[in-house]
């Protein structure tokens, strides 16, 4: 089966390595011949064009661009594609505006978010879902969200995201932060490796950790990798708030996130809004227990069933220096939440499990 991907922005974050995830697994035994266009390039067209993915920069510059619909349907003939595989709103318009255009088109949508439409999108979304074959949520609440933002539940599957167990096994010996940050290897190390952004909470998260300071006395360092548009403001509050640099280090982006998970201790999200965080699923294949809000699709990962980690109250710094609390102070619940994370890892978001299921909805989307 002939798949293009079509994503707007092709860049680093959850979405992007959702769809390299795809491509590497559906491919791998020829299920998925795959194809990939963009709007905007960035890291995953260098990722897909090093796999032999062929690529093509298509502009879209709004969800009813029908220049570039057309566009979309003359690139699917060209390349004889069965399925357009779509990640966010603007193009999965624009992909079923080119059925009209292209007749053989079919047309997947993976929801990423859990967020709210206003009327206009809700009106839209109702006129074009006899246009939709199939879709996908990546967790219970986002199919709840979609359905009440216009579209039909009869075609929206839950495929939560997932990793492979084998790409995050290893010991904390082969790990090279806490030698390159100078942090000995008894003090507890917590982990946040979110882009710096308004909906990732850093403020929430960096009050909170002041508040720790408060509640326990045990040695800890915050280390936050990412970069972003409120890296500097967070920065400015780390110093307005006296945390000292053994106790928040600022790292930058990193390609070697596993590098980081394994010399840490605990991975910690304080997201606003999340859908399913490949963060926390990769942390926990890792071997790490996990801190994350109660937003989105994390009660699908974090839960009394999982045993992998806390679940806290979104900017409440009370709430997150509490759990961080527990954490550090009490050893045998942070093993029994580190055996936790790898058994639901290999339960609920495998890797091969996921591309298997996705490939059912590519089939129900082709054959009608």
């Amino acid at each position: 089966m002939k798949v293009l991907y079509l994503l707007n922005f092709a860049g680093k974050a959850g979405t992007e390595r959702y769809v390299e995830t795809l491509i590497k697994y559906l491919s791998a035994d020829g299920r998925v011949e795959p194809y990939f266009a963009y709007n905007e390039g960035g890291l995953l067209v260098e990722r897909l064009e090093a796999m032999a993915v062929p690529c093509r920069q298509l502009t879209m510059d709004s969800r009813f661009d029908l220049k570039a619909a057309k566009a979309l349907a003359k690139l699917c003939e060209e390349w004889d594609i069965d399925l357009i595989h779509c990640h966010y709103l603007r193009e999965n318009y624009i992909a079923m505006l080119a059925k009209r255009y292209n007749k053989k088109i079919r047309v997947v949508y993976t929801n990423h978010f859990v967020i709210p439409n206003d009327a206009v999108t809700r009106l839209s979304n109702r006129l074009l879902d006899k246009k939709q074959d199939q879709m996908i949520a990546v967790c219970n609440r986002g199919k709840e969200q979609l359905m009440t933002t216009g579209w039909n539940g009869e075609h929206i599957q839950v495929i939560f995201n997932a990793v492979d167990l084998d790409a995050w096994a290893g010991e904390r010996s082969e790990s090279t932060l806490r030698t390159e940050l100078g942090i000995p290897e008894d003090r507890f190390v917590m982990l946040c490796a979110s882009r710096f952004a308004d909906d990732k909470g850093h403020k929430y998260l960096i009050d909170s950790v002041k508040r720790l300071t408060e509640l326990s006395a045990v040695p800890f360092t915050l280390v936050l990798a990412g970069d972003g548009p409120l890296l500097e403001p967070a920065k400015e509050q780390v110093k307005e708030l006296g945390l000292s640099k053994e106790q928040v280090k600022f790292i930058g982006f990193r390609k070697d996130i596993k590098n980081l998970y394994k010399g840490s201790d605990l991975y910690v999200n304080s997201s606003r809004h999340e859908a399913l965080s490949f963060l926390i699923i990769e942390a926990m294949a890792a071997g790490l227990p996990v801190i994350a809000t109660d937003m989105g699709g994390n009660s699908d990962i974090v839960n009394d069933d999982a045993g992998c980690g806390l679940l806290v109250e979104y900017d409440n710094p009370d709430s997150m220096a509490g759990a961080m609390k527990v954490m550090m102070e009490e050893p045998d619940f942070l093993a029994q939440c580190r055996e936790g994370a790898r058994r639901t890892i290999e339960e609920k978001f495998e890797v091969n499990k996921m591309a298997a299921a996705t490939f059912r909805v590519y089939e129900k989307a082709v054959n009608g």
